[in-house]
C-alpha cells in the first residue's frame, strides 16, 4: 500500500543568509531541513562584509551566531560543496539528487588548523595564480584553502582545477604536513538521494563584472576597485585587516570616489540593484570616521534610500563630510608616475570638469546566481527576462513550480532584511503544505551530564576575542590577557582571533575540561547577539550555563575609544577584571518551562493582517484577526491598481473570501484591545467587538496594525478641487471619470521633511504606475513628475523606463526648493526650480497629483503601551534587530509585519506578513519553551509586602499577596517566572532587599563595582 503521507523535510538550496533564515525557521518549527550549498562553507555574500547599514554593526559578528546556530542545529543537515542534480515527484514527496564533490579532505578527521594552507606551493608559484575568492581577488590562496576564518565548516579543501598533483601528478605537499592524516586524493564524488516535500530557493547572486565598463579602468588601473573589493580592505578580517590601501604603492588614500550605478540601470540591466547607494554610503561613513581627513565623493544618478532608517543614514553622513555629486562620470584616467585617477564629470552648473583622486570605488550592482539557470532547468522554475527566477508580486515567494519556493536576490535585488523576511516567508509557504508531516522526522538535542560544581573554589577561564582588528585594531588584547592572569581564581587565559567560530567554540569546551573550569568569562562584543552562543557552549562543555559571564569590550571599549587605545585598553582589563569580580559569585541557576498554547492571535485586518492570519490557519492553527474597523482590507481597499496590472479589488475580494471562509480563522471587526498580559505561548487577550467584551488565550500575537496615508495641509490641498492625491487619482482612473489634458505629480509630500524625515518607499513607484495608467488611458495627456530622487528601485526601474518612453516627463527640484502652488482659471500653475537646468519653471496643470507618505498608524502608542514593545522615533514599531531580527519584536513570541513596520508595497507587506507567520509557528509548533531563569526571586524572609516593587514593574509581573503565618498573616510580593524579564526595576526599588534578580543580585553588583574602584 502506497503511503500519502507528507515527508516531512525541506530542501534548501543555498547557504547564504536566506538559506540559513529559511533553515533555522523550518527546523524550529518540526520540520528536517538539508541544506545544499555549493561553496565548501557556509555563510554566502555576507560573510564577506565590513559592516551593515544603517546600524554600521560588525557583519560578521552579526552573522557568526546565525551561522554557528545553523551548523549545530540537530535538525538541520549540511551538504556543503555540494550541487543538486535531480529532482522528481511531486509536492509533498520529491526526491532530491544531491552531488557531494570530493573536498579530497576528510572532514571526520580535519582540524581546521590551516597548517597545510599555509605550507601550499601554489601560494608563491608563477603559475597558477590563484586568487582568493573570499577577499575578492585581492590576494592569492593556495590549491589548498579553508574559505574564511569562521567558516562552518571549518575543513580545507582542495581546488582540483589548480591543484599541481591533479593536474600534472606531483607535489602532495599538503599531504606531507597534514598531522591529521585527513589528506584523501582518491575521495571521489558522491550522490546522494534526498527525501523532501518542498524545496526553497535561496542561491544567492554574483556581482557584476565591473571589467566590462572599460572606460571606468577597472582592470588596467591599479587604484581602480569593485565595492566588494572596498568591502574587504576596510574588513578587520581583510587583506590589510581594516586599512584601506592603495595597491599601486600600499599608501592609505586621502581622495577616494565611489562610482554608483555599474551595471545597474543601464539597457542591458534595466533594474537598480536596490543597496549600492546604501552600501556607498556606507563605506564612506566607516572611512570618514576612521580618518578625518580622507575626503569620500560619490557619484550617483538618483540617491536610493528608501529603506527604513535609510535616509537618516544618509542624511548622516552628508553631515559627517561626505559629498554627493549627481552625475555619472564618463571616464576615469590614471596620472603617470602619481598613478592617481581623474574623473571627467559635470558640475552642478552644466559645465565639464575634472578631478583628481587616489581611489575610485565602483559600486558593482548585481546579477542572477550563475547556477539559476541550471536550477531552473533541474526544478522547471522559470526565470524572468533578467535571469532572476520569476515570481509575482502577490505571491512573492512562489514559483511557476508547486512546492519550489524562492527567496533572497535568487529572485531580484534586495537588502538583507528583505533577504531574511523572504525566507522566513517561503519557509512558512513550506510549512503550509507539509502541514500534517511537521514533527515526524525531528530530533531532540543533547547535552552532556552536568557537573555539580557546588562547593568548590571558582576556577575561572578567561577568553579575549581580537574580532580580526574591530577589538585588537585599538584594544592591546595581549596585554589584557596577561592582566586577567593575575585576578584571583583566573586558572587559564587566552586571546582568540574570531572566539565565535566553531573551533573556537570548541577550544573553550576542550580547556573547560583540560583545565577542570567551573567558571568561563569571554571578553569580545555585545551580549546581545552571542551570549545564547557562549552559554550553550558552556552547556556543551558541561557546566551550568549560567556559570558564563561575558564583558563587552568591543562596543564599550574599541568602538567608543576608537582613537584612544591606550584609555581603550585600561577600559578593557577593567571590564575584565569586573567579570571575573562577579564570576566568583556565580551560581547554577536552573529555567521552567511553560506550555505552549498553539493558537494565534492577528491584530489588524489589512493586507499584512489577513496574509499572516491565513499563512497561521493553513500551518494548522487556530487564529484569532481583529480589525479595529467594520470591514476587513485596510488601505488596500483604496488601491485600484497593482504596479504589474493586477486589479487590487480582485485580490481583496479573494483575500477576504478565504479569510472569513476559512474553518481556523476567527475574525471579529470593530475590534479594540482591552487588556493584554502573559508571555511567550502563554497570552490573554481582552478585547471587545461591536461592543461586546471577549476574551481569548494565545500563544503568539502578529502585530499588522497598518498605517495611514498623510494627510496634506500645503499645496492647496482640500482648498481647490483639482489637488488631490495618488489614492484619489486611482480611485478616479477606476471609475473612469479621469479627465485632464495635463497632470503634474509632486513627490515627497510628507516624506524626507521636517514633517517626516524618512522616506515612504512606494511614493515613487505608485506615481510611476499611475502616470502609466494615464498614458493607457489617455495618450495625449501631459503628465509631469516632479521629484528629487526617483527611488524607483529593483524592478520598479523597467517601470520608470517604460514612463519615460511614453512620454511622462521626471522634472527634478533643485534641493531645498518647495514648489509653489497657485490656482489659475479653475487650473493649478505649479513653479519650480528645475535642477538640471538651473532655471524657474512653470506648469500648468488640470490636476496637481501630490504623492502623500506613510504616517504611523494613529493606535500605535496604544497598542505599544499594551503590548509593551517599543516605537520608533517616526512612530512605527521598532523590531528587534533591523537585519536578521526584522519581523521579531525583543519580546518574545510578538511579531510584526506589514506598515506597522514601516512604508513598504502591497508585495513587501506579503512577504513580511507570510515571514512573521513563521516566525510565529517557531513558538506554537512547540509543546512547551522554556523560561529565562535569571529573573526575580523573592527573598520572603526579607520582604515585608511594601508593594514599592509592584507597580514600577513594567512587565506586571509582581502581585502582592497575603498568607497566614504563625496564626497572624505575613504580607509579601509573588514574581510570575513567565512575564519576569529580569529587568531588575524591582531590585531597584526594594528597600529592604526582599527581591533580587538571579545573576544580577546586589553582592555580585558590589563585587563589580569594587573590582572596578580597584584599578
Amino acid at each position: 500500500m502506497t503511503n500519502n503521507r507528507k515527508t516531512g523535510s525541506v530542501l534548501v538550496v543555498g547557504g547564504g543568509i536566506a538559506g540559513m533564515q529559511a533553515s533555522l525557521d523550518l527546523a524550529e518549527s518540526g520540520f528536517k531541513v538539508y541544506m545544499v550549498e555549493s561553496s565548501p562553507a557556509i555563510g554566502g555574500r555576507m560573510a564577506q562584509l565590513d559592516k551593515t547599514f544603517p546600524t554600521n554593526d560588525c557583519a560578521m559578528c552579526t552573522l557568526a551566531p546565525r551561522m554557528v546556530d545553523v551548523g549545530g542545529h540537530i535538525n538541520i543537515e549540511k551538504l556543503t560543496y555540494s550541487e543538486v542534480v535531480g529532482i522528481k515527484g511531486e509536492p509533498g514527496h520529491f526526491r532530491v539528487s544531491v552531488k557531494k564533490k570530493a573536498r579530497s579532505v576528510d572532514a571526520e578527521k580535519c582540524t581546521g588548523c590551516g597548517e597545510c594552507t599555509l605550507k601550499c606551493p601554489v601560494l608563491k608559484a608563477k603559475s597558477p595564480v590563484v586568487l582568493s575568492e573570499y577577499d575578492a581577488g585581492l590576494v592569492r590562496r593556495g590549491s589548498i584553502y579553508i574559505p574564511f576564518a569562521q567558516a562552518i565548516p571549518k575543513v580545507a579543501v582542495i581546488d582540483r582545477d589548480s591543484c599541481p598533483y591533479f593536474q600534472q601528478g606531483r607535489c602532495r605537499a599538503c599531504e606531507k604536513i597534514c598531522q591529521a592524516k585527513a589528506i584523501d586524493f582518491d575521495q571521489k564524488d558522491e550522490v546522494v538521494d534526498l527525501e523532501v516535500g518542498a524545496v526553497v530557493l535561496a542561491a544567492g547572486y554574483e556581482i557584476g563584472d565591473p571589467e566590462l565598463k572599460k572606460e571606468l579602468g577597472y582592470g588596467r588601473f591599479a587604484n581602480v576597485v569593485s565595492s566588494l573589493q572596498f568591502e574587504r580592505m576596510l574588513s578587520a578580517s581583510g587583506p590589510s585587516t581594516g586599512t584601506v590601501l592603495r595597491a599601486s604603492d600600499q599608501k592609505p588614500p586621502k581622495k577616494i570616489a565611489f562610482i554608483q550605478c555599474v551595471g545597474s540601470r543601464e539597457i542591458d540591466h534595466n533594474y537598480c540593484s536596490s543597496f549600492c547607494c546604501m552600501y556607498a554610503t556606507k563605506e564612506s561613513i566607516i572611512v570618514r570616521e576612521h580618518a578625518t581627513e580622507t575626503e569620500c565623493t560619490i557619484f550617483y544618478i538618483d540617491l536610493r534610500a528608501f529603506g527604513k532608517g535609510y535616509e537618516a543614514y544618509y542624511q548622516r553622513a552628508k553631515e559627517l563630510g561626505v559629498r554627493y555629486i549627481r552625475c555619472r562620470p564618463s571616464s576615469v584616467r590614471e596620472v603617470p608616475g602619481t598613478r592617481n585617477l581623474v574623473l571627467r564629470f559635470e558640475k552642478e552648473d552644466g559645465s565639464l570638469t575634472a578631478e583628481e583622486f587616489d581611489l575610485v570605488v565602483l559600486s558593482v550592482g548585481v546579477r542572477p546566481a550563475p547556477k539559476a539557470k541550471g536550477l531552473a532547468e533541474i526544478f522547471g522554475v522559470e526565470l524572468d527576462s533578467h535571469g532572476f527566477v520569476r515570481t509575482h508580486d502577490m505571491a512573492p515567494v512562489e514559483t511557476s513550480m508547486p512546492g519550489v519556493y524562492a527567496a533572497g536576490v535568487l529572485s531580484g535585488p534586495k537588502d538583507i532584511p528583505e533577504s531574511v523576511m523572504e525566507a522566513s516567508a517561503a519557509a512558512s509557504r513550506a510549512m503550509a503544505l507539509l502541514a500534517e508531516a511537521r514533527g515526524t522526522l525531528v530530533g531532540e538535542k543533547r547535552y552532556p551530564p552536568e557537573r555539580d560544581v557546588s562547593g568548590q573554589e571558582p576556577r575561572i577561564g578567561v577568553f579575549v576575542c581580537h574580532c580580526g582588528k574591530n577589538i585588537s585594531g585599538v584594544v592591546k588584547v595581549a596585554e589584557v590577557v596577561e592582566h586577567a592572569r593575575t585576578l584571583a581564581n583566573v586558572v587559564y587565559a587566552e586571546d582568540n582571533l574570531y572566539i565565535c567560530s566553531t573551533d573556537s567554540c570548541e577550544r573553550i569546551k576542550q580547556k573547560v575540561q583540560e583545565q577542570d573550569l567551573n567558571r568561563v568569562i569571554v571578553a569580545s562584543c555585545t551580549p546581545r547577539t552571542h551570549e545564547p552562543l557562549f552559554r550553550d557552549t558552556v552547556r556543551q562543555a558541561g557546566l551550568n550555563p549560567y556559570l558564563f559571564e561575558m564583558a563587552n569590550i568591543r562596543d564599550q571599549c574599541s568602538w567608543v575609544h576608537m582613537h584612544e587605545p591606550e584609555k581603550a585598553t585600561r577600559k578593557a582589563k577593567d571590564l575584565v577584571r569586573m567579570a571575573v569580580a562577579k564570576a566568583r559569585l556565580l551560581e547554577p541557576l536552573y529555567s521552567s518551562y511553560v506550555q505552549v498554547n498553539p493558537r494565534a492571535l492577528v491584530l489588524g485586518g489589512g493586507l499584512a493582517g489577513m496574509t499572516a492570519a491565513l499563512e497561521l490557519a493553513g500551518q494548522g492553527f487556530e487564529t484569532y484577526l481583529l480589525e479595529k474597523s467594520p470591514v476587513l482590507g485596510g488601505n488596500l481597499r483604496r488601491v485600484r491598481f497593482l504596479p504589474d496590472g493586477t486589479d487590487a479589488q480582485e485580490k481583496l475580494a479573494s483575500l477576504v473570501a478565504q479569510v472569513t471562509g476559512h474553518p481556523l480563522l476567527h475574525v471579529y471587526t470593530n475590534a479594540e484591545v482591552v487588556d493584554f498580559e502573559g508571555s511567550a505561548g502563554n497570552f490573554k487577550t481582552r478585547f471587545t467587538s461591536s461592543g461586546e467584551p471577549h476574551e481569548i488565550e494565545h500563544g503568539a500575537v502578529i502585530v499588522a496594525t497598518g498605517a495611514q496615508e498623510y494627510r496634506p495641509s500645503e499645496y492647496l490641498y482640500g482648498q481647490h478641487p483639482g489637488v488631490i492625491t495618488q489614492l484619489e487619482l486611482e480611485e478616479r482612473l477606476a471609475r473612469g471619470d479621469f479627465k485632464a489634458r495635463s497632470v503634474a505629480m509632486l513627490q515627497c509630500v510628507g516624506s524626507c521633511e521636517q514633517v517626516h524625515g524618512y522616506c515612504s518607499r512606494l511614493c515613487c513607484a505608485q506615481a510611476v504606475k499611475n502616470a502609466l495608467v494615464i498614458k493607457e488611458k489617455s495618450p495625449g495627456t501631459s503628465v509631469f513628475v516632479l521629484h528629487r530622487d526617483m527611488r524607483t528601485y529593483g524592478f520598479h526601474e523597467a517601470r520608470y523606463g517604460e514612463a519615460r518612453e511614453k512620454g511622462v516627463r521626471f522634472l527634478r527640484l533643485a534641493e531645498g526648493d518647495r514648489p509653489q502652488v497657485l490656482p489659475v482659471n479653475g487650473r493649478v500653475k505649479v513653479s519650480l526650480l528645475d535642477d538640471i537646468l538651473k532655471a524657474k519653471l512653470s506648469i500648468e496643470a488640470d490636476l496637481l497629483v501630490l504623492s502623500t507618505g506613510i504616517a504611523p498608524g494613529e493606535g500605535n502608542k496604544d497598542i505599544a503601551q499594551k503590548l509593551k514593545v517599543p516605537l520608533t522615533q517616526d512612530g512605527f514599531f521598532l523590531e528587534a534587530h533591523m537585519k536578521l531580527r526584522p519581523v521579531d519584536f525583543a519580546t518574545d513570541g510578538i511579531f510584526l509585519c506589514g506598515l506597522a513596520h514601516s512604508p513598504k508595497t502591497a508585495s513587501e507587506s506579503i512577504v513580511q506578513a507570510s515571514a512573521a507567520a513563521a516566525r510565529a509557528a517557531t513558538v506554537l509548533s512547540k509543546p512547551r519553551i522554556q523560561l529565562e531563569a535569571a529573573i526575580s526571586q523573592v527573598l520572603d524572609e526579607n520582604c515585608d509586602g511594601c508593594a514599592y516593587c509592584v507597580e514600577p514593574c513594567p512587565y506586571h509581573a509582581i502581585t502582592l499577596m497575603e498568607y497566614a503565618k504563625d496564626g497572624g498573616s505575613k504580607k509579601t510580593v509573588d514574581a510570575d517566572p513567565a512575564k519576569c524579564r529580569g529587568c531588575g526595576v524591582c531590585q531597584a526599588t526594594c528597600p529592604k532587599r526582599g527581591i533580587l534578580v538571579r545573576n544580577f543580585r546586589p553582592d555580585q553588583l558590589s563585587a563589580m563595582v569594587e573590582a572596578a574602584l580597584a584599578g
